[in-house]
């Protein structure tokens, strides 16, 4: 379905986010899912392509999530009239499409995130892009990554005139993750030269002590290290990159309907409730049926493991699938004929999850899809499916889905924050005109109670899932 081109009147916070870029070369938008951080960066770089004469750019890179290079910011210029002079080339698939792509006459290059080091590595001393874009910064908030170090070794060359990072969760799992994105724009003036610098100011380091299973069986204990922020790290953090960071919340600038958060629990029979308490407590259990052995062998996989059996289903250690229980399948089967023919999004986080809802939905002769390609989700918006079945690592940044439904069902309840305020955001966003209904299938007396408490605590981690993990082991043990 074409859509026709509208003229562009910024929002107020569009407006500041606009005169912010063009007050400084390199900065960031930190604004929620939904402000419009695209159409802001595509009408400030279309100005500096075209209408500025002091300071002009060149040749741009936008790096992104792969789904979003692909068709989100080209989708983005068909919707406004004032874009349409803008060329892009998308440097993606194959590395003989890729050079192609490269050597287009264009104003606009795109590319994915995991291409980063190969197109570094490609240019060597010789980096073309004036300006850069990084689409979802926080996506390179790990300063052990190939991605970053990759970006940092062409920000530190100083060939790099123009930076600009958007993202919508800056610190998903703490303060620590800003060092890292903060560094891209700034090369360390205001944060540290390195994450060892910035640690040793604003945090304090206390090490823990797990058990981890021996591969000849018994345990042996495990040291690990977490930073916890110093009183005055965050006031000092924010004043110090407020200058090149502007932040805002679509809580404060848009009237978006009210997402509306609905928990679904289930009940395990007891012989599936003991197995669950077994695990938890012993680290691993034997299904009976078959003999099959689960092993979990430290906290992080007890987590995993148990998050699978809430889900109904679980991998022995020779990876395969062994059923546990039907209960979320007759939840969710539940919540889609509730529905009445309106169309679901439905979060799966494990492989066997996917198989065994596709298996379950097959005699309905619904419409689903993964929404894997640009077609897929256009079909979506255009109202031509009845459950999209997605993965929320896949579907977290970036994709305009708000057309297509405002129901979303959690299956799978998961560790991560930013994954899960992204996924659904993809329906709760500006542009959405209804009430966007998040379900969550939870089970009772499982990890799942955790990872809801976990996601509710607004700056939900793995670690504090695990720490949740361990309480209960702890019950356990007292019982």
């Amino acid at each position: 379905m074409s859509e026709i081109a509208r003229h562009f009147v910024p929002h107020k916070y569009q407006a500041i986010s606009l005169k912010h870029l063009e007050k400084t070369n390199k900065g960031a938008l930190f604004l929620d899912c939904g402000m419009g951080k695209t159409v802001i960066t595509l009408t400030y770089l279309f100005e500096r392509l075209y209408d500025c004469f002091d300071d002009t750019m060149e040749r741009i890179l936008i790096i992104a999530p792969k789904k979003v290079a692909e068709d989100t910011w080209t989708n983005e210029q068909k919707k406004w009239d004032h874009l349409g002079l803008l060329r892009f080339s998308k440097v993606l698939g194959t590395p003989k499409q890729r050079l192609k792509a490269l050597e287009k006459d264009a104003d606009i290059y795109l590319i994915n995130r995991e291409l980063v080091p190969w197109l570094v590595a490609g240019f060597g001393d010789h980096w073309p892009f004036d300006t850069v874009v990084v689409d979802e910064l926080s996506s390179f908030k790990s300063s052990n990554s190939d991605r970053f170090r990759a970006l940092k070794q062409v920000i530190d060359s100083g060939k790099v005139k123009h930076f600009i990072g958007l993202t919508g969760t800056p610190q998903p799992n703490g303060l620590m993750d800003l060092w890292s994105q903060i560094y891209l724009i700034d090369g360390g003036e205001r944060l540290g030269k390195t994450i060892g610098e910035y640690q040793r100011k604003y945090f304090v380091k206390e090490m823990h002590t797990t058990q981890a299973r021996k591969k000849g069986g018994g345990y042996r204990q495990v040291t690990y290290s977490t930073y916890e922020p110093k009183d005055f790290a965050e006031y000092e953090i924010q004043e110090k990159i407020k200058d090149i960071v502007i932040s805002l919340s679509a809580e404060d600038w848009l009237d978006v309907p009210e997402a509306i958060y609905i928990y679904d629990t289930i009940k395990l029979s007891k012989k599936e409730q003991a197995l669950v308490d077994q695990l938890t407590k012993e680290r691993a259990i034997q299904l009976v049926e078959n003999g099959v052995p689960i092993i979990a062998s430290n906290a992080g996989q007890i987590s995993f493991k148990l998050l699978q059996m809430a889900n109904g289903a679980v991998y022995d250690d020779d990876h395969e699938v062994q059923e546990i229980h039907g209960k979320k399948l007759d939840k969710l089967e539940e919540l889609i004929e509730a529905a009445n023919g309106k169309p679901v999004m439905v979060f799966y986080w494990f492989q066997h999850d996917y198989d065994r809802i596709k298996n379950r939905l097959a005699k309905q002769k619904l419409r689903i899809s993964s929404l894997k390609t640009a077609k897929d989700r256009q079909a979506w918006n255009d109202g031509e499916i009845d459950v999209a079945l997605a993965h929320p690592a896949s579907m977290g940044h970036g994709l305009n889905l708000q057309d297509g439904g405002n129901i979303i069902i959690w299956f799978s309840l998961l560790d991560n924050l930013e994954l899960y305020q992204q996924a659904n955001a993809r329906l709760h966003r500006q542009g959405q005109r209804q009430k966007v209904l998040i379900h969550h299938i939870v089970c009772e007396g499982t990890h799942d109670e955790d990872a809801v408490a976990n996601l509710q605590h607004k700056d939900g981690s793995q670690q504090r899932l695990i720490e949740a993990l361990k309480a209960r082991l702890k019950l356990e043990e007292d019982d």
